[in-house]
């Protein structure tokens, strides 16, 4: 987790030591925002821990779409699944 008190530093200390940067992402994990100006432009993240948060994101969407599609089935706005493929097809064009 992000602790902007530990995890924020400027661009320019970052450019000087970014050996150590590097070292302190892969051991800690965590994000480090860098600063420009005193505010903040950009993130930098190891490589595994931001795929372990891409992963995280795209099971939270995938279950978000389950969850919609439930409730449209329980709110009674569904159909039958060879209702919907005979329409298709003969909206498309499609024969069997």
């Amino acid at each position: 987790m992000l602790d902007i008190t530990k995890d924020t530093q400027s661009v320019t200390t970052f450019r000087r030591r970014s050996g150590e940067f590097m070292k302190q992402l892969k051991k800690s994990k965590r994000p480090v925002v860098l600063t420009v100006n005193g505010k903040p432009r950009a993130v930098v993240q190891d490589a595994d821990a931001y795929q372990a948060l891409l992963d995280i994101a795209a099971e939270a969407d995938a279950n978000e779409g389950i969850r919609q599609g439930l409730e449209e089935a329980n709110q009674g706005r569904s159909r039958d699944a060879e209702e919907f493929f005979a329409e298709f097809e003969a909206a498309h064009g499609i024969s069997d």
